[in-house]
């Protein structure tokens, strides 16, 4: 009797820790990407069923340019894998940047890759573009710290790169 009574009482624990809960998304955003297109997200918090209604809806907006340097602190150049995300008529006109597009498209090896993903369960951008107003200065450099976790330096290209204690 015991047994049968063990046996139900793990299967309910189990059958009740198994549930996924979804988290809440928000109720107003706006993303700002590097293809100078700006996404707006509208959800009603009350209504939950899945018909298209207006407040449901994603807008785009491609009209407006977001060529100003005030309306975002960085852009994403080039992500670990070497890809290149935004390209040089996407950054802002007053940018004063040389484009190396082969030593951009340099990714992360793959030990660099796992030393990452084992210290920081992540994958930081390697490169960065950052307004002037973001950026910081030491008596190192010109820095600029990405989610109070990556430090990335300024070379003489004017773009940032992430610092080499991270992945070495």
């Amino acid at each position: 009797m015991k047994k049968y009574f063990l046996l139900i009482l793990s299967c309910l624990t189990l059958f009740a820790c198994s549930r996924k809960t979804v988290p809440q998304k928000g109720t107003n955003g706006t993303i700002v990407n590097g293809n100078n297109t700006t996404v707006t997200t509208t959800n009603n918090a009350n209504n939950n069923n899945a018909t298209n209604t207006p407040e449901n809806n994603v807008t785009i907006d491609t009209s407006s340019s977001v060529n100003n340097a005030n309306a975002v602190s960085f852009l994403v150049i080039t992500n670990g894998y070497g890809k290149i995300i935004t390209q040089k008529d996407s950054l802002p006109a007053d940018a004063n940047v040389e484009f190396n597009t082969f030593q951009l498209s340099k990714g992360f090896s793959a030990q660099e890759l796992s030393n990452l993903k084992a210290r920081y369960k992540t994958i930081p951008p390697r490169v960065l573009y950052v307004n002037p107003q973001s950026q910081q200065q030491s008596a190192r450099g010109t820095f600029y710290v990405l989610g109070k976790k990556f430090w990335y330096w300024k070379k003489k290209d004017g773009l940032f790169y992430l610092d080499e204690k991270y992945y070495l």
